[in-house]
Formats: C-alpha cells, sequence, structure tokens
C-alpha cells in the first residue's frame, strides 16, 4: 500500500513538472534571446565573406543582403503642402495675389485705396501701381481690385494674367 501511494505521488510530482516548468516538457517553445544576448550578438564582430569562388557558389544566386526602404502606407499620396515661396519680404511686397483677400475700397483725394489681408488676417492698404510679390495693382474700382499677375507656365516661358478680386463675390466667383 505504501509502495502504490509513494510511486501516485512522484507520477504526480512529475505531472506538475512537465506541465509548469519551462523546458522541461517535450512539446515546449524554443527560448528566446534574452536582451543581454541579443545585444551581445550584434556587438561582436561578423565575418567577412571569403572572396575564393568556394564562397560564391554556395551563395543563391539573386540573393543579396540590400534592404530596400518602402514607401510608409500612412502617408498620403497627394501632398496638401502649400508651395514653398521661401521667406517672403515684409509688408505689401510678400503679399501673394491668389492669397489676398479684398475687404474694402476707399475713394481717397489722393486716389483709390484698397483694403486687403493675406492668410495670416493682416490687413494692408495698397494703391495702385504697388508692386507686390508675384504681380502688380491695375486698378481699383469700388466694387474691387484689378491685378497683374506675373507667372510662369510648364516651360518656363513668363505669362502674365488679369485677376479681379471683388468686395463682394457674384455666384460661381471665387476670392
Amino acid at each position: 500500500m505504501k509502495l502504490a501511494k509513494s510511486s501516485a505521488i512522484r507520477w504526480a510530482v512529475m505531472a506538475f513538472l512537465l506541465a509548469f516548468v519551462p523546458g522541461a516538457g517535450a512539446q515546449s517553445k524554443p527560448a528566446k534571446k534574452t536582451a543581454h544576448k541579443a545585444k551581445a550578438a550584434a556587438s561582436a564582430p561578423k565575418a567577412e565573406p571569403a572572396a575564393d569562388a568556394n564562397a560564391s557558389a554556395a551563395a543563391p544566386a539573386g540573393k543579396s543582403d540590400v534592404v530596400v526602404a518602402k514607401r510608409d502606407p500612412f502617408q498620403p499620396l497627394v501632398s496638401n503642402a502649400k508651395p514653398a515661396h521661401g521667406p517672403l519680404p515684409p509688408g505689401k511686397a510678400g503679399l501673394i495675389i491668389g492669397t489676398v483677400r479684398v475687404d474694402g475700397t476707399v475713394k481717397a483725394p489722393s486716389g483709390m485705396l484698397a483694403v486687403v489681408s493675406n492668410e495670416e488676417q493682416r490687413v494692408y492698404f495698397i494703391r495702385e501701381g504697388d508692386k507686390l510679390y508675384d504681380g502688380d495693382v491695375e486698378k481699383i474700382g469700388l466694387d474691387g481690385v484689378t491685378f497683374k499677375e506675373n507667372s510662369k507656365d510648364a516651360f518656363g516661358k513668363p505669362v502674365e494674367r488679369m485677376v479681379t478680386k471683388r468686395i463682394y463675390q457674384s455666384a460661381g466667383e471665387q476670392q
């Protein structure tokens, strides 16, 4: 009776050890490298490949250790970045016609004035003939301002066009 009881205890202890002790069972997962071992392996000098013909024949053809950087899948394909003009000059000379908004016009004894603002909501007073970053102020009327915009086409040829910005937009107009 004592022999059966002691062998049952032994079997229970063995089953416990096989179930809960890592590495004791036959079907346990292989041990992972610890951080210390991984650092030691990374800092160890790597052997240079032999330059003889046997080493090149042993390596499979077409396989190389060149790592190609892949595109980030979360980056948008179309960039919404605004074109870089570099640092713009201060004051009226730094106004870009495409971003200017006409807030109002004033008839003064010296001529017409226009009140315009840029993207940063800074307000400027412009007159006919003033030079802007990419053009000139051509004409100021009671209902809006006409600009002469200087730009370049796709081939680098200079192009001039007249842009009229109104105080009150009519249907279909863009400011």
